[in-house]
């Protein structure tokens, strides 16, 4: 008797190649020559799942309903239907349903299709598959990474597309966490690039990548051109994944009142955060809420008795890039914002998961600069904490003060790999409990930036890095980095790999839940 996944590799084993599978024995309500079906353009995501609920991603090719069936078994002998609302133009012809009732720790099968909203005329489905979170404790195992499609470097069918992806797909993970830089708007994708050994990258092409973006139209243009990729639309079909944005989304290091380069049009910063929110909240397969009146991108997304993932928004909350010296609490300060700080400490006091993930755009100790200003949290300065190092100051009080255990931080943003060890005896700042954060990426953009220094005030250590010898190294060199994380179902102990575009570990580390004596 075949397995789940064997079941589940047939199932989309058709996806990888970008072959659109057979109807499995749904009959069109109206019978319709191919041209005339509303089209699927873009695939299927899904994302944020629990033990109970799944949302479910898809774009269609004009003004329709997308139908999701969903199933235990790949067969559909019996599905549940889910119909989104109309999509049109005013959301770029995107559409999602969230899966509700669904049973703990199963393999859900899905197969997602439009209706026309006119005709009635119903598309060719493409099919999904996620696994539920479990009630009782299993075996875990996801990914993480960021920056995709960064620096000039695209999708280039010579070096197979988004590669890395594929590699990901086949550590089967339960889902990714795609830790920001999903999109570079401010990053043309041009016919060829020059690499770093003076050979040529040559990539795909679309009119809203040739130039930064601007227009709502040229945000939600960077998402579909990700989406072009054959790896990427076979790992979103297959990979359920938990969004969080960083500043490429928009522009490069963009804070409150930036002044834009010359290549920008639109001189206002707020215009272009307006409209690239917009399209990310469109394109990522997260649920809709308006918690802050623009779009509540944090959030926290449970998986059972042994994680918990809180997803930060650092960027949507933050005060000016500035000196980052203040050493007193203010609007310049802020990074996290009060108010998301607040939610973040009474989350983590509430929880009750073994392990508790601090999903971070950013790095807390590497120093990441914005000209002669601050981009990032640190600031140079090894001693107290100052500037935007105070609310990091609050947040890790606060969880020793609280008794949080096993908080574990993950981010990307720097396009290399590294761990770091934080412990007060190292530190400035000492009122906290030491702390592990693993830094990868990235997934397509270029290699290196760093590596960076670090900041003592919290008291970091290298404990591993690798990065590409040669700074502005292209994918093909092979500095493309994710990471996974698994953790025993039966100890709860948890372990951690950084990987290497081959899927080769380049470090690992194990850790052990904190346990009452």
């Amino acid at each position: 008797m075949s397995s789940p996944d064997h079941k589940r590799r047939q199932l989309l084993q058709g996806l990888g190649a970008g072959i659109v599978l057979p109807a499995m024995g749904l009959a069109p309500a109206i019978i319709a020559a191919p041209r005339a079906r509303p089209q699927m353009v873009d695939g299927v995501q899904s994302g944020d799942v629990t033990g109970e609920c799944a949302l479910i991603w898809s774009r269609c090719d004009r003004p329709a309903r997308l139908i999701v069936e969903w199933d235990t078994q790949s067969r559909f002998g019996n599905p549940r239907r889910v119909i989104s609302p109309l999509t049109d133009a005013s959301v770029d012809f995107t559409a999602r349903v969230d899966l509700q009732g669904l049973p703990a720790d199963q393999s859900i099968f899905y197969r997602a299709r439009f209706e026309d909203a006119g005709s009635g005329v119903l598309g060719e489905p493409w099919f999904g598959h996620l696994r539920s979170a479990p009630k009782q404790p299993r075996d875990i195992r996801f990914v993480w990474g960021g920056d995709t499609c960064g620096q000039g470097y695209g999708i280039n069918p010579d070096f197979g597309g988004l590669r890395i992806y594929e590699t990901m797909r086949q550590h089967h993970p339960d889902f990714f966490l795609h830790s920001g830089d999903v999109i570079y708007a401010d990053g043309p994708i041009p016919a060829e690039v020059a690499a770093e050994d003076g050979s040529l990258w040559r990539n795909l092409v679309t009119e809203e990548k040739s130039k930064v973006a601007e227009t709502l139209h040229e945000f939600r243009g960077n998402y579909r051109y990700n989406l072009l990729d054959e790896h990427l639309r076979a790992f979103n079909a297959e990979v359920p994944q938990i969004w969080q944005w960083d500043d490429h989304e928009v522009t490069n290091n963009w804070s409150p009142g930036m002044e834009l380069d010359g290549r920008y049009q639109v001189r206002d910063v707020d215009t272009l955060v307006r409209r690239a929110r917009q399209a990310y909240l469109e394109y990522a397969p997260m649920r809709q809420t308006r918690g802050d009146g623009l779009g509540c991108i944090y959030r926290k997304v449970s998986y059972g008795p042994l994680l918990e993932m809180f997803v930060l928004d650092m960027r949507s909350h933050r005060g000016p890039n500035t000196h980052n010296l203040q050493r007193e609490q203010g609007p310049e300060t802020a990074f996290l914002g009060q108010e998301q700080l607040a939610w973040l400490k009474r989350e983590l006091h509430a929880s009750r998961a073994t392990w508790k993930v601090i999903a971070a755009d950013m790095p807390i100790g590497l120093h990441i600069t914005d000209g002669p200003r601050w981009e990032g949290i640190a600031n140079g300065n090894d001693g107290a904490a100052l500037g935007r190092e105070l609310e990091i100051a609050e947040l890790l009080a606060f969880i020793q003060r609280a008794g949080v255990r096993n908080t574990l931080w993950l981010t990307a943003d720097v396009h290399y790999c590294a761990a770091h060890h934080y412990h007060p005896n190292r530190a400035a700042f000492q009122q906290f409990e030491p702390f592990w954060e693993f830094v990868a990426g990235p997934l397509n953009a270029v290699a290196s930036f760093g590596p960076s220094p670090l900041d003592g005030t919290f008291g970091p250590e290298v404990v591993f890095q690798k990065f590409a010898p040669t700074p502005h190294s292209s994918p093909r060199a092979g500095y493309q980095f994710f990471g996974e994380v698994a953790i025993d179902g039966q100890s709860g102990s948890l372990a951690v790999s950084l990987r290497d575009i081959h899927g080769s570990v380049v470090f690992s580390q194990a850790l052990e839940p904190w346990q009452p004596t």
